[in-house]
């Protein structure tokens, strides 16, 4: 919970940052010199909300490798790394994608993840923990579920979401910023006001935590999808062994940053309200519950 509050309270203050560039170049004075400009704050907006989430996706990979320690598997040198190889080609060949770069991170934790621009050119990465704690048929169905996601191309779709929501953050605090100002402004007029600009910043606090909320909504959402696809990849069984062999570990931690979104969990049990809502993926026992379900339809 902790890592998934950090998160969201470094979006923000990319958001607030952005704010005081706005303000230190005069961009707040040429919006709202003769009245608010609506369009442009909105071309201003989606430009400055989107951006980032596509550098951050652009960058992925090579984050991935970096922050993670995601070790690519250029030549198999064991008899595992090219079980590795050959599953996820058999996997991605099945579900229509260019084969992935496949990686091991060092990690006691039991998780996986998926990350890249583009269906063609992803990675998918497991950690040691999870070669080392579950049996091969587990595994496939977890590199299953890391495939349904590129193949389903969500990583995109979070950028996508993600650029918009942001862009909605700026636009309705800029928005709430200049209503303060209008109604603080002096005799002489124009300009923004100290009190506009700090309503400005608790707006996109306030609001990029409901936007953060609206973000691992789908995120969970999606997590089901992705289960779908490994069941298909790997079988449902097998899909449903990996999940209730994540739900018995105890070492399950999620994985940093961006990363938690994409990982095959996002560690520990979701039981309270506002774990609930900030939560990645859903708890373990409804993805499993979900799994059974179609195996019964």
């Amino acid at each position: 919970m902790k890592r998934v509050l950090l998160f969201v309270a470094t979006n923000i203050a990319i958001l607030a940052v952005i704010t005081i560039f706005m303000r230190l170049f005069g961009f707040d004075h040429y919006l709202t010199e003769n009245g608010l400009d609506y369009r442009a704050l909105a071309v201003f907006s989606l430009l400055w909300g989107s951006v980032g989430s596509f550098i951050s996706l652009a960058m992925s990979k090579w984050m991935a490798k970096k922050a993670m320690g995601v070790q690519v598997i250029e030549q198999p040198r064991t008899a595992d790394e090219q079980w590795l190889v050959d599953t996820v080609k058999r996997q991605a060949q099945a579900a229509g994608i260019g084969m992935p770069e496949v990686g091991i991170f060092p990690s006691d934790s039991p998780n996986a993840f998926a990350t890249g621009m583009k269906k063609n050119d992803a990675l998918v990465a497991v950690s040691t923990g999870l070669l080392h704690s579950m049996r091969r048929n587990e595994v496939e169905a977890v590199l299953g579920h890391e495939v349904a996601h590129v193949a389903n191309g969500d990583m995109v779709t979070m950028a996508l979401i993600q650029g918009i929501l942001n862009a909605f953050v700026i636009f309705f605090s800029r928005i709430i910023g200049y209503a303060i100002a209008a109604a603080t402004r002096d005799e002489r007029g124009g300009g923004y006001t100290m009190g506009s600009f700090i309503g400005t910043l608790i707006a996109q606090i306030v609001l990029g935590f409901l936007a953060a909320m609206i973000v691992n909504a789908f995120s969970r959402w999606r997590e089901f999808h992705a289960d779908e696809g490994g069941s298909r990849l790997a079988g449902n069984q097998n899909m449903i062994d990996a999940l209730k062999a994540l739900q018995r570990s105890s070492r399950t931690e999620p994985l940093e940053g961006e990363f938690a979104a994409f990982g095959i969990t996002s560690g520990g049990q979701v039981r309270q309200v506002l774990s609930k809502l900030f939560a990645t993926h859903p708890p373990l026992e409804d993805r499993i519950a979900a799994l059974e379900n179609n195996q019964r339809a």
